[in-house]
């Protein structure tokens, strides 16, 4: 995986169905370098931090790789890098092969892999329509959130190299599954992502109540 893009964006007002909404989810692309920082991105706009940034949001990242799979679903959309709200943009992203609590380094930075993306509604208004919000459940490119294990500046080009593998946790896509679908027969990968250290409660719960 290589850093194509780097994206970060400041508080937009909208209003959404009469109410006044607040959101940072328009990130754009910036010559960068970038500083990841433990709870977010340095200069980045978090607006609630009931549900971004923080230690196990601290950087979302996305896979350019997956970007065509969804301009031929909404081709009416204002493309550009940074269209999910992602700090990253990657190229060759692949979310089944990476696995919770494994630790890469980026640039000056060290990041470990935490927990899918969960969309809300302000996906939808980054797209103009929410009938993202099913369509993205639905799909295997949730993206991915780090934690920030050791603070720095990442730039373009910077390349992830692994420094420590957690094969033996459940991969991003795996617990992506688990949250949003009751899995058949799939009790050890279930075990597995409740007995994972590195999962973050929050994704625990859900699967619990999914399955």
């Amino acid at each position: 995986m290589k850093v194509i893009s780097l994206n970060i964006g400041e508080p937009k007002t909208l209003d959404y169905k009469g109410t006044e909404v607040v959101t940072g989810i328009f990130k754009y692309p910036v010559a960068g370098p970038i500083y990841l920082g433990e709870s977010d991105v340095e200069n980045d706009s978090v607006v609630d931090r009931r549900f971004h940034g923080g230690t196990d949001k601290a950087v979302y990242a996305y896979g350019s790789n997956h970007y065509a799979f969804w301009k031929e679903r909404f081709p009416r959309a204002d493309w550009e890098q940074g269209m999910f709200g992602e700090n990253l943009t990657l190229s060759d992203l692949d979310e089944s092969k990476l696995f919770v609590g494994s630790i890469y380094e980026i640039g000056d930075a060290q990041v470990q892999v935490c927990q899918p993306r969960q969309p809300c509604f302000k996906l939808g208004i980054r797209f103009g329509t929410q009938s993202i919000l099913k369509q993205f459940i639905k799909a295997p490119y949730p993206g991915v959130y780090f934690r920030v294990i050791k603070p720095g500046f990442v730039s373009l080009g910077d390349e992830f190299v692994l420094i420590s593998d957690h094969i033996g946790s459940p991969s991003v896509s795996e617990v992506y599954s688990l949250m949003y679908h009751k899995q058949l027969g799939a009790e050890t990968i279930i075990e597995s992502a409740l007995a994972c250290i590195h999962l973050p409660e929050g994704c625990k719960d859900l699967i619990r109540k999914t399955q």
